[in-house]
Order: C-alpha cells, then structure tokens, then sequence
C-alpha cells in the first residue's frame, strides 16, 4: 500500500491550494494557480510575494526561476508587473 503524502494549504490570492508538505513550490507554479495561462504569455512578468513562510525566511519575493519551501497556512500574491 503506497504512503499516502501529507499536504498542507496554501493560500494564492486567498484561494486555497494544497501542496505536497515538503515539496518546494516554484515562481511558475505559483504564477499558474492565479493565471492558468502564464505559459502562453512569456512576455508578461509577475511579482510574487509570500508572508508567513518557515522561520528562516518568514516572507520575500520569490523570484522567476527561484523556489521557497512551503508551510502550512502561507500566503503568496501574484501581481502583473508588466511586459517586455
């Protein structure tokens, strides 16, 4: 019988999600459970921000490309910041 894995909910402009407990979340992934279309659209970039992360680095910006740890109950927000 396959372990079932734990997750915990995070929040994506307070929409809740859940997310494998100790799986990394990327820029992309965060991006697409606001805008299911980000990857037909290069050309727009996004600011993501998160609060209540793990201790070490309880909030910042999570840049594109980059990847933060998640906890349970974080909150991200995802705004367009513009074209190229």
């Amino acid at each position: 019988m396959a372990e079932e894995k734990k997750t915990v909910t995070i929040y994506v402009e307070t929409i809740e999600h859940p997310w494998p407990k100790d799986e990394l979340i990327s820029y992309a992934q965060v991006v697409k459970f606001e805008f299911a279309d980000f990857d037909q659209h290069p050309e727009i970039t996004y600011t993501v921000t998160y609060t209540r992360g793990h201790g070490d680095k309880p909030e910042g910006t999570l840049a594109k490309g980059a990847s933060v740890k998640v906890k349970d109950g974080m909150r991200f927000n995802v705004t367009e910041s513009g074209g190229s």
